[in-house]
């Protein structure tokens, strides 16, 4: 596994293409969702902000070229795939739980 790039081979179940960058950026992603769960508005903002970060790996993942010194992160159309499911689930929980609520 490298550090980061297209280079790596290693692969999760199979499908979705890692390095250790990619791994250290979801284990910081889940540490925040932890620490901002605590709080309605923090989980509010968690959902709704990391959709919207998901969304956005996904329009990346789908313009940059998989073999190019672009691809750091490293995405692969599996990759793709889990970021627009989770970016499109993120921000519809957020959004759908958020409703009606009121600021203290």
């Amino acid at each position: 596994m490298s550090f980061a790039g297209h280079e790596s081979e290693a692969m999760l179940l199979g499908l979705f293409m890692v390095s250790v960058l990619h791994n250290v950026v979801h284990l910081a992603f889940g540490a925040a969702g932890l620490l901002m769960s605590r709080t309605p508005h923090g989980a509010y903002s968690y959902l709704v902000g990391g959709g919207v970060v998901y969304l956005l790996l996904w329009l990346y993942g789908l313009l940059v070229d998989h073999d190019s010194a672009a691809n750091f992160v490293p995405v692969n159309a599996a990759d793709n795939w889990l970021h627009l499911g989770l970016g499109a689930g993120m921000t519809a929980l957020g959004l759908v739980t958020g409703r009606g609520r009121r600021r203290h």
